[in-house]
């Protein structure tokens, strides 16, 4: 495959935090960016070369976005597929539309996993009040329903106990098709971010335990406090995953650890992930990099930390604290230029290093 040299011209599908963290590390390296999404002064335009404010089904603004650049790659995963594969008719992406076929949809995404081998929780498809009766006495409550498309941050779901009307849940889904997962009873949630580029080249950084206020990450410790083995494994997960799937690009896997130390996947990230915030000061190849290294066919960066991390989001109101933040020096801030600060809206987040000898603590 042809590798695209500094210089070149990277496009980004999406234009939120995760696509101007990628824009600033491609500029870094020599690229210039030109990001496409549906906001106008977006975090990720704020920070690129050039940009074009459409919809993603405008196929005039995508030919002309296409023939501006040299590949394309995505922030999030919820691109239309319909978009990545016209797109693929004029310019590489990666990843492409195969991937985001499985990973777009819980169903198709958990039955890929287990067909590779590896565990998740139990799961039954629902697509009818039928189906979620039949599916409840199958996997038991409690238990989580949940879209099996779109959803993020703890939407699209609810919890289903033994005390739940199920006729009541399922007309609050309105219809849509579903799975019921079987609740795990995990120690830990842990994710592991690993990069491959189209020589089949793989990288991971190391797992760190995510911890969630209110179904949206609040705080991420590298590494997780699991012993080495079970980091072993869950690399190895994550990397099995990556080449099965034929990834071009970075993918986050999330994990639950249970209570007898077993691991299974929860749910999979075909882009820059929220846990991997701290590479960017914890590490010589940040995941933001590495992704860019990954697209444009270049080999993969040293994922090694050289400092332990812990990362916390600012939700909401919570970006008011910046300046108390930076009174300390060895805080590093990163604001993601969003104009106004929402309940649940991610606004930014702060990094704190510390020796590889010492512990991350919250």
């Amino acid at each position: 495959m042809t590798t695209i040299s500094p210089g070149g011209h990277i496009g980004i599908l999406g234009d939120g935090q995760l696509g101007r963290m990628m824009a600033i590390a491609a500029a870094e390296m020599g690229y210039f960016v030109h990001v496409f999404g549906p906001e106008e002064d977006s975090p990720a335009a704020q920070v690129s070369h050039r940009s074009t404010v459409a919809s993603y089904s405008d196929r005039d603004a995508l030919t002309a976005f296409a023939g501006s650049v040299d590949v394309v790659t995505l922030e999030f995963e919820n691109i239309p597929t319909d978009t990545v594969e016209f797109l693929s008719g004029i310019v590489p992406v990666r990843p492409g539309a195969k991937m985001l076929e499985i990973t777009q949809d819980r169903l198709f995404e958990k039955s890929f996993i287990n067909n590779i081998g590896i565990g998740t929780a139990n799961f039954a498809n629902v697509e009818s009040i039928d189906e979620l009766v039949q599916a409840v006495k199958q996997i038991k409550a409690p238990a989580i329903l949940k879209t099996r498309r779109l959803g993020y941050d703890g939407k699209g779901q609810v919890k289903i106990t033994g005390a739940s009307n199920l006729d009541d849940v399922w007309a609050g889904m309105k219809d849509t098709p579903s799975i019921l997962e079987g609740l795990v009873n995990f120690k830990m949630e842990i994710s592991v971010i690993v990069a491959r580029n189209p020589a089949g080249e793989t990288a991971a950084f190391c797992p760190v335990e995510n911890r969630h206020k209110n179904h949206i990450l609040d705080i991420t410790l590298a590494p997780a406090d699991i012993p080495a083995w079970l980091a072993e494994k869950a690399v190895e997960m994550a990397e099995k995953i990556a080449t099965k799937i034929e990834l071009v690009g970075l993918l986050a896997v999330e994990m639950f650890v249970t209570k007898d130390d077993q691991i299974l996947v929860n749910e999979l990230a075909p882009r820059p992930h929220n846990s991997g915030h701290w590479t960017i000061e914890g590490c010589a190849t940040s995941q933001y990099r590495q992704a860019i290294r990954a697209v444009c066919g270049l080999p993969l960066g040293d994922p090694v930390r050289h400092s332990n991390a812990v990362m916390k989001n600012l939700i909401g109101d919570e970006v008011e604290a910046w300046g108390t933040l930076l009174e300390d020096p060895e805080n590093s801030l990163h604001l993601y230029g969003k104009a106004e600060a929402r309940e649940g809206r991610k606004m930014g987040h702060v990094t704190r290093l510390m020796p590889l000898t010492q512990k991350p603590k919250a």
